[in-house]
């Protein structure tokens, strides 16, 4: 698994008609493969999150879309960033992962995480509970996934979940990779050292460094090189030439980056590559064809190799 350049579309829009909305993607995902991205990722949501929009805006169901994707791509990784557990039985989100990836031919990605927003749970009947039960519902869900994707048949008694002889057929690969989401020093980090190939850091660029060393040292901890566990960084484009920092909103300034493609290659080598990050995974507010193309040829002129 590599994911050194990934893009995420957080945002869905019908102003042109709600005919116009799955093409918009769709154009923005082919863009992306043609540009040489490793990987498109879709939110795992049913309502828009609060910092983009109003809760009733678009938002399509993620596994359904990205088998679309599928369909229309070619090279690039499938995945969201990230599941929420809690939306899911686990044996249903192994069942949806496998077919994503035998329908992408080996191109699916099980990005997961405990499940946050409280809004959709209540209006939708799905139960929240607190974080720590979240989370161990969450490595509940590992138990039963991890096997079924691997074509064992877990049987599993649980405070959550349950199953016998649990069964996923038919697998395109052995192993999909895994990814997880978050920046959490007790639980994420120590999760992602654990059982993940990849880490997507959720968190400002000034504290990037010292992620890393924890991310280093809990690996350390369980003999683990720190190498075999993939990091990349969460944040946000504004292709704007005229653009600065400075001039955002206090709330997004840590994770986002603004000017000329050239101007955003360089915010992010100095932010986030000479940082010891592996790759990055970010979101345009502002789509217009042509803009993927352009900052994915001024990053990789930064991108280690």
């Amino acid at each position: 698994m590599t994911i050194k350049l990934g893009y995420q579309i957080p945002k869905f829009s019908d102003d042109n008609g709600v005919e116009r909305l799955f093409p918009t993607v769709l154009t923005q995902a082919q863009e992306a493969d043609d540009a040489g991205f490793d990987a498109v990722f879709v939110m795992d949501h049913f309502y828009q999150l609060p910092m983009l929009g109003a809760h009733d805006q678009p938002m399509l169901e993620a596994y359904t879309a990205l088998g679309a994707l599928a369909t229309a791509t070619k090279n690039v990784q499938l995945g969201t960033l990230v599941t929420g557990n809690t939306y899911r039985n686990p044996t249903l989100l192994a069942k949806a992962i496998t077919t994503l990836d035998v329908v992408s031919a080996g191109r699916a990605v099980l990005g997961i995480g405990t499940g946050w927003f409280e809004l959709e749970h209540e209006q939708l009947g799905f139960d929240f509970g607190t974080f720590t039960e979240r989370f161990n519902k969450l490595g509940e869900a590992l138990q039963i996934i991890l096997p079924m994707l691997a074509g064992e048949r877990p049987t599993f008694s649980g405070e959550y979940y349950r199953t016998t002889d649990a069964v996923a057929n038919p697998r395109y690969r052995d192993h999909i990779p895994l990814l997880i989401g978050g920046s959490g020093e007790k639980k994420t980090i120590p999760l992602a050292a654990q059982h993940f190939d990849h880490l997507n850091l959720i968190t400002s660029f000034d504290q990037l460094p010292h992620k890393l060393d924890v991310v280093r040292r809990r690996c350390e901890e369980i003999d683990r090189d720190p190498a075999t566990l993939e990091t990349s960084t969460l944040l946000t484009v504004i292709v704007d030439e005229k653009g600065t920092v400075d001039a955002l909103p206090e709330a997004i300034r840590g994770n986002t980056v603004i000017g000329s493609p050239e101007a955003i290659a360089d915010q992010i080598k100095t932010n986030v590559f000479d940082a010891g990050v592996d790759g990055i995974i970010f979101n345009l507010p502002f789509y217009v064809p042509g803009v993927l193309a352009d900052v994915a040829a001024a990053v990789k002129k930064v991108m280690p190799n």
